[in-house]
């Protein structure tokens, strides 16, 4: 199994389960071994009392998109902690887009980058995401994947 190919089962595996995502209405455009891309369109009922796209809702995004690069490699991992620095508001109706990377793993611990763009390129937010691995398995590298 290449590496992207384990990304892409370790996200498949957390998608199952991962309610937050479609509630939200993130989508997954991108993973592979330490990094991956989520967009969202921003609706009104993601904006708060100024008509600008809340910041929970910016964080989510930032934080789903750093959920994939960390657990990439089939090692269920979990945020220790993460830190946001917002730059720029979003609106309803704007695509935003997240792309995390990893920085740094050494052990169980991981540090990922994560950068929010709306669709005209503006820099929405950055993120700094510290990871810790569970040391399980996501899915069983065993047993190959059923084609549907």
């Amino acid at each position: 199994m290449t590496p992207k190919e384990r990304a892409r089962r370790s996200a498949e595996a957390i998608l199952e389960n991962d309610t937050v995502c479609r509630w939200f209405g993130i989508d997954l455009i991108e993973v592979d071994e330490g990094q991956a891309v989520v967009e969202m369109k921003i609706e009104p009922h993601h904006c708060n009392g100024h008509g600008l796209c809340h910041g929970g809702v910016i964080f989510t995004l930032a934080d789903s998109a750093f959920q994939f690069a960390c657990n990439s490699r089939n090692e269920s991992t979990l945020a220790q902690h993460n830190v946001i620095s917002y730059i720029h508001f979003a609106h309803a109706g704007d695509i935003l887009r997240a792309t995390a990377r990893e920085v740094s793993a050494k052990g169980r611990n991981g540090i990922f980058d994560v950068n929010v763009n709306a669709g005209s390129g503006t820099m929405i937010a950055q993120m700094r995401g510290m990871s810790f691995t569970l040391g399980r398995a996501l899915f069983d590298e065993s047993t190959p994947k059923e084609e549907s």
